[in-house]
């Protein structure tokens, strides 16, 4: 995998961390030794705070933490952020610093703003591979670390400079146009994407059924679309812009008695920062897992966001 990291000495195998999952096993009387506000790297496509705490003879342990909006989120960029952190400020350490992250979303999002730990299945020295998220509380998180963690973004932060807006506009798309999604965040129930002959099949054999495997698995998309292709009916009828699409989304969900799941999905396809786009190139800038739960469900019409330039 090419991620766009300063090239260095040749790849070491990294050593597994059996206890990796056990927070207790890692707790320590550390002190924050690092507070960059706009962490980057070269060939990293975002920046993030990042508070650093080490102390001898323990892991480092890295929590950062976002704005959306400045670049790849903290979800998709998880293997690149982690790796360019343990190269530049961890570089002696045998493992990458134990990962923790905090997405900030906008006041009054459906998305909800909490510390997640991720941990690396597989990687070399700073190349990792198949995140895993679980969700950590500021109490767990203060025990690892041994005090206090700061939650917000940081005084120092600075706003990416203002760039031309485009229009966004919702509309409806055919699911089997979709790029083949990948990679997977979901290695175990998303393993290879759905090739051009089984989605077709799921076209005239669609499925119903969901499963715990996930939360992208954990209900019906196909009733979550036929809201959608309401809504954005709806919205056009009633001359609702982007910006107000997911109000009147969430509005309608209650309307008509959906589960609180059903509200969560459709709320995220009338996002402006987490509806499903495809890219100019073939590919995705965001929305990779619900299409791929899409495409295995066998829907047919969903809503995906596009931005328009002025000429």
């Amino acid at each position: 995998m090419t991620d766009g990291l300063p090239d260095g000495p040749a790849p070491e195998p990294a050593p597994r961390d059996h206890r990796q999952d056990d927070l207790s096993t890692l707790a320590a009387a550390r002190r924050r030794t690092v507070d960059e506000h706009m962490f980057t790297s070269p060939g990293l496509p975002g920046a993030f705070r990042l508070q650093l705490f080490t102390a001898p003879g323990a892991r480092s342990v890295a929590v950062v933490t976002q704005h959306a909006g400045e670049g790849m989120s903290l979800l998709n960029g998880a293997e690149r952020f982690a790796a360019a952190v343990w190269e530049r400020h961890c570089s002696e350490e045998a493992l990458p610093p134990v990962w923790v992250e905090r997405q900030l979303w906008r006041e009054g999002s459906v998305q909800e703003t909490r510390f997640r730990r991720v941990v690396f299945a597989e990687g070399s020295r700073y190349r990792l591979r198949r995140p895993r998220w679980s969700a950590i509380t500021q109490e767990q998180l203060d025990a690892l670390v041994g005090g206090t963690v700061e939650t917000g973004r940081g005084a120092g932060y600075v706003p990416r400079l203002a760039e031309p807006e485009p229009q966004m506009m919702f509309e409806e798309f055919a699911v089997t146009r979709l790029a083949r999604p990948r990679p997977f965040r979901e290695p175990h129930c998303m393993p290879a994407g759905v090739p051009w002959w089984r989605r077709w099949v799921r076209q005239v054999v669609p499925r119903d059924a969901t499963r715990t495997c996930c939360w992208y698995h954990g209900g019906d998309w196909h009733r979550v679309n036929a809201m959608a292709l309401q809504v954005l009916r709806d919205a056009r009828a009633q001359s609702v812009g982007a910006e107000d699409a997911q109000e009147l989304a969430v509005a309608y969900a209650a309307s008509v008695g959906a589960t609180d799941w059903e509200t969560e999905a459709l709320a995220t396809l009338f996002s402006t920062w987490d509806a499903i786009q495809p890219d100019s190139e073939g590919g995705y800038i965001n929305g990779q897992h619900r299409s791929q739960a899409m495409l295995e469900a066998g829907v047919r019409r969903t809503v995906v966001l596009h931005h328009v330039y002025e000429a």
